[in-house]
């Protein structure tokens, strides 16, 4: 492989001429292609085969047109009202501003007035649950279901719910000025004293994460390259090829569009991923550049041997990269699939425009690439063995000291990684939402009037048809008992029959919230006594409702986890046994992410979900998706780095070099690029932490906290730490393994009888043990 990237760098530097304006129609045509078949964006979050799809098909049959509200494209929208306080919303003044509320929605063009509204004070008065006698159980019964805090017992008849039907089709066809309609109708009853705030996906903005943390990153990532470098030119190239190979990606995704529904989240993903990659593998292929300009007789020599040599290592850590993101195709989702190939994309440009447009860019801009240099930075550059680095001095150390500095980073990833085992999961409901809100209000309100339950009821859809006619009431009044026999249950109400006799509808409140654990052990516990009713009654139900889909989401990405690593890790184990032609290489690399991983996961619970340190004011569960999507994106990253720092250490293995004096010589070579490349990462993914969202923010976190454990801890001193240990056989392979793989000379051990290009090196720092 080594020599045909070599013979790629050299065509590309020297027709340069020719390659840039390639890449600039490419990116035209890509262009005016998306521009002309792309289709708008959809985000379809549905699960297929999901408990809760039970109780749907028996809502469809016998309650139909009920399950679209719980459909994640349902516009919804409710407003919770609360009375000034010391009164009661029942007084006269605050039943006129309700009225005044349910008029101002009467006329909103977006609510679906076939269904009047009703002031829920009159609607609680109807089901005579204005009753002065509250403490019976009939009257519970029958005012469970009530719109007003009847069953308060303080601060009663001050909150009440008002659910309000819209027009529009889907979450994703609301504007912002149909938004503020619904908001801005509820300023008359404001004004008249009333808290109203607005809950459901009418309310819902929908902002994209992003853009302020991409521009922190390219900033940082100049910065970086500059010192890196040492020049500012030099800097602004991997800067150009990020560009170029996030527009060629993001116009492929955006053309995809006229064959398929594609998230909008995809092209945020692809964006972070493509300007992360595209500046690693500048880095890693500018700073070989740079080394071989000392040694080889000509420019374009050089940039052969650079892309031949780092360009080998570019494109199996790409492929990493690769496999880690369209392995998310195997959780069955479809949005997660479509992003992690978006990032897949993203990676195969980075790598693309690193092969051709690089060398490309290198030759056009020729000596000046290098200038104007920075001093003190520049004098001391890693690629020129005259001089001593920072990186060189701890290898040194390491290489000294490798137990020691191995159970170090051990058990300081250790300490990390012990909050993992508390882990809880949720997708973000209104609780999560900034406080300053109107979802989140609406959750306060809510939960002061009804109780934190009442955020997530769960709906319980009964099949009858089995049952005899004779026993179905005794059925339900089972069933109802049942469920009310728990203790984690507020309250039950219903049954509500269907028209057809033969299904019934319960609604069951929890006594906590969607997101708490308990409430999800409610789920479990209530479905897990079905059997026992299809046995005695032939009865079937379902259990469904936000709460309850939010807990099998949960349970599907959490079972997810385990065969998805074991697929990805599998897949790259092979690949990298490829590139190092070693067993122990990979295999401690692959273990090292699982350190750095449980450390990550530590650290975020600990933070985000324990509150610890006081850097969240509003402790919330750990948003199911971040783990798996965590484990894709840092996995990349961090076999990225694996194939930076070790192909260097192995390069100068093969060539000669005692196991202890390649550590050394390839961390000398290798630590300042990864080093760069990991504070520009860290400081892209910490910037979502700018965020209002809690879930961007708990996102950005785990992000920039997993390349720094790995990058820092696992790559740059517990990988070295083993090398330095195990000695020559960390690069043991079994002959008749290293018969049959096929020799892809990521090292450049052919490019070594190209003589006449190069030139005496100078001498090599030697290591002193």
């Amino acid at each position: 492989m080594s020599l045909y990237l070599y013979r790629l760098g050299k065509f590309a530097f020297r027709r340069k001429w020719l390659v840039l304006p390639v890449w600039l129609v490419l990116l035209v045509a890509l262009g005016a292609l998306a521009s002309t078949v792309s289709k708008p964006m959809e985000d379809d979050f549905t699960m297929p085969n999901l408990p809760s799809e039970r109780a749907t098909e028996i809502m469809d049959r016998h309650f139909p047109g009920m399950s679209a509200e719980f459909d994640f494209d349902a516009v919804t929208g409710t407003y919770v009202i609360a009375a000034p306080e010391g009164t009661r919303l029942t007084d006269a003044g605050n039943v006129a501003a309700i009225d005044s509320l349910v008029a101002e929605l009467g006329a909103l063009d977006i609510v679906d007035h076939s269904v009047p509204l009703e002031n829920p004070v009159a609607t609680a008065e109807s089901m005579g649950c204005l009753s002065p006698e509250r403490a019976t159980d009939e009257f519970t019964a029958t005012c469970s279901g009530a719109p007003l805090n009847v069953l308060a017992t303080t601060n009663a008849d001050t909150v009440a719910l008002l659910d309000v039907p819209f027009t529009i089709d889907s979450w994703q066809d609301i504007t912002p000025e149909d938004r503020a309609a619904a908001f801005d109708a509820a300023d008359g009853a404001r004004d008249a004293g009333l808290a109203v705030e607005l809950s459901g996906s009418i309310a819902m903005e929908e902002e994209m994460p992003g853009g302020t943390a991409e521009l922190i990153g390219m900033g940082v990532a100049l910065i970086v390259m500059i010192i890196a470098f040492g020049a500012i030119v030099a800097a602004f190239v991997p800067i150009i090829t990020a560009i170029v190979g996030l527009g060629a990606a993001t116009m492929v995704i955006l053309a995809g569009t006229a064959v398929t529904t594609i998230p909008t989240f995809t092209t945020f993903l692809a964006s972070m991923i493509g300007i992360a990659l595209s500046i690693d593998y500048a880095l890693f292929i500018v700073s070989r550049y740079k080394h071989e300009l000392v040694v080889s007789d000509s420019p374009e020599e050089a940039a052969g041997r650079a892309v031949g040599t780092a360009g080998s290592a570019v494109v199996f850590a790409g492929l990493t990269v690769i496999i880690a993101l369209s392995g998310l195709s195997i959780v069955g989702v479809d949005f997660l699939t479509y992003m992690g190939l978006g990032g897949a994309l993203a990676a195969a440009f980075a790598v693309i425009v690193a092969l051709t447009l690089m060398p490309a860019l290198l030759g056009a801009f020729g000596r000046f690439l290098f200038t104007p240099k920075i001093p003190f930075v520049a004098k001391h550059d890693p690629e020129d063995d005259r001089y001593v680095t920072n990186g060189q001095r701890i290898a040194r150390l390491i290489g000294r000291f490798p137990a020691v500095t191995l159970v170090a980073g051990i058990v300081l990833l250790g300490v990390l990684a012990a909050p993992a085992i508390n882990l809880n999961l949720g997708l973000p409901g209104d609780e999560s939402a900034p406080t300053e809100s109107t979802i989140r209000q609406a959750y306060e309100l809510r939960t002061e009037g009804f109780g934190e339950g009442s955020n997530g009821v769960l709906q319980i859809a009964v099949d009858l048809e089995d049952v005899p006619d004779e026993r179905r009431d005794e059925a339900l009044d089972s069933l109802r008992a049942e469920l009310e026999s728990y203790g984690d249950m507020d309250y039950v109400v219903g049954p509500t029959p269907s028209e057809d006799g033969a299904g019934a509808l319960f609604q069951a409140v929890p006594m906590s919230g969607p997101n708490n654990q308990a409430t999800k052990d409610l789920v479990k516990e209530a479905r897990g006594a079905e059997a026992s009713f299809a046995d005695e009654y032939g009865m079937e139900y379902g259990v469904t409702g936000t709460t309850a889909i939010f807990a099998d989401v949960d349970d599907k990405l959490l079972g997810s986890i385990a065969p998805y690593m074991s697929i990805v890790a599998g897949a790259a184990f092979l690949l990298l046994i490829l590139v190092f032609r070693s067993i122990l290489v990979p295999l401690t690399a692959a273990l090292g992410f699982l350190l750095s991983m449980a450390a990550t996961f530590g650290a975020t619970v600990l933070i985000f979900q324990e509150g610890a340190l006081g850097l969240i004011s509003d402790p919330q569960p750990i948003v199911s998706f971040l783990p798996i999507m965590l484990i894709g994106l840092v996995f990349g990253l961090a076999m990225d780095y694996q194939v930076f720092l070790v192909t260097r250490m192995r390069e100068e293995y093969v060539h000669g070099a005692s196991p202890k004096e390649a550590m050394v010589n390839g961390y000398h070579h290798g630590a300042r690029v990864v080093t760069a490349a990991a504070i520009i990462m860290i400081s892209v993914f910490s910037a979502f932490m700018l965020e209002d969202d809690v879930a961007a923010k708990s996102m950005g976190f785990a992000l920039a906290a997993g390349v720094l454990f790995d990058a820092f801890i696992v790559r740059m001193v517990i990988i070295p730490s083993l090398l330095a240990l195990m000695g020559d056989s960390a690069w043991w392979i079994p002959k008749w393994l290293d018969r049959i793989l096929p020799n892809i000379d990521v090292e450049g051990q052919k490019l070594a009888g190209l003589g006449s290009g190069t030139k005496e090196a100078k001498p090599q720092p030697q290591f002193v043990d």
